[in-house]
């Protein structure tokens, strides 16, 4: 697999996003939310956790079938969803030409568990003492066919598959945030060295999810009580964690100018680590590295952080962005929460959309670190550092 550099023998364009977030749904919706620093939050349906709700859907206008929504689960109707408004902004929707040979690379959680049916186990009255074998019967009579298959994580990509008519080659990430990130690096990768015309990356997260949260509490990772933007939550802070999707549609310039499609913006480099985090200074330390390797970038080049509020990788984080003190900065977990697998993809859309708009999007966060700038941006570097492992960055460029 080819790697990426800051000399690409092929540009990769920017062609289409789709965003469906706590925000709204819709570039124009979405743009029009930050800049009016807008936050959609809930404190106590899930108590004493913050969670970012999933703004109001219409899923019948990208999931016209009814039984095609029946079988997924909340994240995989977000991220189909999202997926459709991607395809519709790049132009390619029902183009079933390019679509067949469209690769797809999504970053995928471990999909949902059936809180009724676990309740029911864990209460009936021979739990503990059940008969070997007992469990497995349950399962299989009390969950309905489709849910042992809506947990895998491919299903994501192959519904998507299925609605959309996205069928060239496909592949499905693991690994929280960082999957993120490699979604997008073996995009570029490929693109660069000239194996894949167009791809379509992304993910999706329903963060409206107790066992979700439970997962996370065990790590003491979830913000609780109050909710406070990304880098006003201290040293006892955490994620609030998001429901969303965001997918890009990125191709070739070869490609892309052949069939007339207008850029967004122009993804440069894309480079991953992954520090041992045995100490003080690791993910600083991973993000000086990273940013040597980006390329050429401008010393007034805004910075777009997926940053979780999760320490001690928040803490480390900001270390470094003060280092880059000529840069402003903004943190998508302070307006949309921590979408997890998404959060990178996120990044990287609202930078495409930014140089599209020709403005960064107004600060939301009175730490201190967040500046205004009324400079058009040429350049928008997308980072993030996980709540428990990897480092991504990314360079994204104005197409003029």
């Amino acid at each position: 697999m080819a790697e990426t550099s800051h000399k690409q023998p092929a540009e990769a364009w920017i062609t289409g996003i789709g965003l469906a977030s706590s925000l709204a749904e819709g570039l124009d919706a979405h743009w029009d939310a930050l800049a009016e620093r807008r936050v959609n939050v809930d404190t106590t349906g899930f108590a004493p956790y913050v969670v970012h709700p999933l703004a109001p859907l219409s899923f019948d206008k990208q999931i016209p079938k009814k039984g095609d929504q029946r079988q997924m689960e909340a994240w995989q109707r977000i991220g189909t969803y999202a997926a459709g408004l991607a395809l519709d902004s790049a132009g390619i929707k029902g183009n079933t030409e390019i679509l067949s040979r469209t690769d797809m690379i999504v970053a995928a959680g471990g999909g949902e568990r059936d809180l009724a049916v676990d309740s029911a186990v864990l209460n009936s009255e021979d739990y503990g003492n059940a008969a070997p074998g007992a469990l497995n019967e349950r399962l299989m009579n009390d969950l309905r066919p489709t849910l042992f298959l809506a947990q895998l994580s491919n299903l994501l990509a192959g519904n998507i598959a299925i609605v959309h008519g996205v069928t060239g080659s496909s592949r499905t990430f693991m690994g929280e945030e960082e999957a993120g990130v490699d979604a997008a690096r073996i995009a570029l990768a490929r693109i660069a060295a000239g194996q894949s015309d167009i791809a379509l990356i992304g993910a999706a997260q329903n963060g409206e999810r107790k066992d979700l949260l439970m997962l996370y509490e065990f790590g003491d990772f979830n913000l609780k009580d109050n909710y406070a933007p990304v880098f006003s939550r201290g040293p006892k802070g955490g994620f609030a964690l998001g429901s969303g999707s965001a997918f890009l549609v990125i191709e070739s310039r070869a490609h892309a100018e052949a069939r007339g499609a207008k850029p967004y913006a122009r993804l440069t480099n894309v480079v991953a680590d992954m520090s041992r985090r045995r100490g003080e200074g690791d993910v600083t330390a991973s993000m000086q590295r990273l940013w040597g390797q980006l390329g050429n970038v401008r010393d007034d080049a805004p910075i777009i952080t997926g940053a979780t509020g999760a320490e001690p990788a928040t803490a480390d984080e900001v270390a470094f962005l003060r280092a880059q003190s000529g840069h402003p900065v903004r943190a998508t977990g302070t307006s949309f929460g921590h979408i997890m697998e998404a959060q990178f993809p996120l990044g990287i859309a609202l930078a495409a959309l930014s140089l599209s708009r020709g403005a960064l999007f107004p600060a939301n966060d009175p730490s201190g670190l967040e500046i205004e700038t009324s400079k058009a941006p040429d350049q928008i570097v997308v980072i993030g550092a996980g709540h428990w492992r990897g480092e991504g960055m990314a360079l994204v460029e104005a197409v003029r």
